[in-house]
């Protein structure tokens, strides 16, 4: 299975480190809290490096260094500019919040970089709606993993919230922003944003964990039977990998480590191991059923806990459009 991943990320730690603390640390400045910790944590693990490895990263670095060159100062303005030209001011305004989201939203990025105790324990004591009005702003295994510090009744009155949350009006901006400082930037804005709803809460419960979303969807049920259905209509498992085509499960497991698919598929149906069987070479496909065999038992947490890694490698390449990921519900789940 493919490492091109952990690849990438150690000749960026290498490039860092031979670049010295003071650079290093401006490049930091410009990447997201997953990517620094991500970066941190390679950098951390690498005693030494070859040289021939260190020259080569240099290398290529400066090869794409000289090849690239700024095509406009400021990328932001200019997609601004020509997007309202090409499709007026209003339908322009709609797209540019969805493909610059963040660009305002300082005060969001800072929570990012928070664990989830940590932003569980600044939101135990704030109103439902106001809870799942902030995290919808999180990633949403960031926004399952400050769900699990909650009390049940709390974490289900909140995912309720979520999918029934319509965007997010200027005035409820305004009442976010007394809540905790500069949690949102952009309050003032005009027009709400898109944010919350069936599908966000569906992506959040898929990361609770089975026993969490059993109790989730079950206390949905009871308020509101339809909302439940709709969550789980949306929602996309492990085991509804059965429902991707082969083209798309050989896209995954390009992308998946052999360890990590040994112990996702200690959980999974006999249909969905042979499908997984079906679409690899019969060399490879012998070794995994060997693997599997001669693997003893596996704490639940550690299978559940491969099957979402899995799970979000999917999801990315049906963001990307490699894989389209169907049987969910009525609409493809991308």
């Amino acid at each position: 299975m493919a490492k091109e991943e952990d690849t990438g990320a150690e000749d960026a730690a290498i490039l860092l480190m031979s670049l010295g603390e003071e650079d290093a640390a401006e490049v930091f400045k410009h990447l997201s809290p997953k990517e620094v910790q991500k970066l941190g944590e390679t950098i951390a693990k690498m005693k030494t490096v070859p040289r021939d490895r260190l020259e080569a990263v240099l290398t290529r670095f400066t090869e794409n260094a000289t090849n690239e060159q700024m095509l406009v100062p400021d990328n932001d303005e200019y997609v601004k500019a020509v997007l309202r030209k090409a499709l007026g001011e209003d339908r322009a305004n709609l797209l540019i919040d969805r493909i610059l989201q963040g660009g305002d939203t300082s005060g969001i990025e800072s929570l990012k970089w928070m664990d989830a105790l940590s932003v569980a324990e600044l939101l135990r004591n704030e109103h439902p709606q106001i809870v799942a009005a902030i995290l919808v702003h999180l990633d949403f295994d960031q926004a399952s993993s400050v769900l699990k510090c909650f009390t049940e009744r709390q974490r289900n009155e909140v995912l309720i919230r979520i999918a029934t949350l319509d965007g997010i009006q200027p005035s409820a901006m305004k009442d976010l922003n007394e809540v905790m400082s500069k949690v949102l930037a952009g309050g003032e804005r005009a027009r709400k944003a898109n944010l919350g709803g069936i599908k966000a809460a569906a992506e959040i419960i898929n990361m609770l964990g089975s026993a969490v979303e059993t109790s989730a969807l079950d206390y949905i049920r009871e308020s509101d039977n339809d909302l439940a259905q709709k969550i789980m209509d949306n929602m996309f498992t492990f085991d509804d990998l059965d429902k991707v085509d082969d083209k798309g499960i050989q896209t995954v497991l390009k992308e998946v480590q052999s360890e990590s698919l040994v112990i996702a598929l200690k959980g999974a149906s006999a249909e969905l191991r042979e499908k997984i069987f079906r679409n690899m070479s019969s060399r490879a496909a012998e070794t995994l059923r060997e693997d599997l065999e001669g693997r003893g038992p596996v704490r639940l947490s550690e299978v559940e806990a491969e099957q979402k890694e899995m799970l979000k490698i999917v999801r990315r390449l049906a963001d990307e459009g490699q894989i389209v990921l169907g049987g969910a519900g009525d609409d493809d789940f991308v």
